[in-house]
């Protein structure tokens, strides 16, 4: 009984701790006794005799920054850093719309943001891949959007377009992207690839009915066929 309480408290501590522990890769074990662990180090061929894997998760974003949020609410929360996004779109290169529907995902434009794998601010930046880019404050916006901005940027580069590829490198690492020679077959970095595009996509339509109302004067109900798909995109920016 005493052994299963230090074990449990052990287990606790380790869960209350796992923002530092974590990082873009989450490996989960269980243990003989049912013990679940949770860390970011991957396991050893002599940890196989006493653990067993279970499941080897992606980076997952700051939900409890979303909780109760609605589109009206995102969009008063997004209007905030509206100007900084646009004029970092234009100097790296990527379109804003893309850089808006990465933020809306991993942190609801919440600046504060901080997710259990330790991922901080808007577009929640791991602390290595922030002062790999420069960002001395995550949770700065304008700090924090353009060394996200700035990374979106080079992962696009890097896989010659392929949103998907760029996608899954942001929330899993370009590691797994190399070692899958694709997309990680993680459920959480699957899931994010897919919330993302969604997202890229509305905010694409509503880009483009607003040009078509301002060029017309007209309101235009009929829906616009996107230019994105999961393995390429073009900036529409005007630069």
């Amino acid at each position: 009984m005493q052994n299963q309480i230090i074990t449990l408290s052990c287990l606790a501590l380790l869960i209350s701790f796992s923002h530092q522990l974590l990082a873009q890769k989450t490996y989960v074990y269980k243990e003989s006794d049912g013990t679940v662990w949770f860390t970011n180090v991957k396991p050893t061929a002599q940890d196989s005799s006493r653990y067993k894997l279970i499941e080897v998760k992606g980076r997952e974003t700051a939900t409890k920054s979303c909780h109760g949020m609605n589109d009206s609410k995102l969009a008063e929360r997004a209007s905030n850093y509206e100007k900084v996004i646009t004029e970092l779109s234009k100097e790296f290169r990527v379109d804003s719309k893309l850089i808006m529907a990465v933020i809306r995902n991993e942190s609801c434009f919440d600046r504060s943001a901080v997710s259990s794998a330790g991922a901080e601010g808007l577009m929640q930046l791991m602390p290595a891949t922030a002062k790999s880019l420069g960002v001395s404050d995550s949770f700065n916006p304008q700090e924090n959007i353009r060394g996200g901005t700035q990374y979106l940027s080079e992962l696009i580069k890097k896989y010659h377009n392929n949103m998907s590829l760029a996608l899954a490198a942001y929330n899993a690492g370009p590691g797994a992207v190399a070692k899958y020679d694709g997309v990680p077959p993680y459920p959480e970095t699957k899931k994010y690839i897919k919330r993302v595009m969604k997202s890229y996509r509305g905010y694409l339509q509503n880009y483009l009915v607003a040009e078509t109302q301002s060029e017309t004067g007209l309101i235009d109900t009929k829906p616009h066929e996107n230019n994105l798909t999961e393995t390429g995109l073009k900036n529409t920016d005007r630069q």
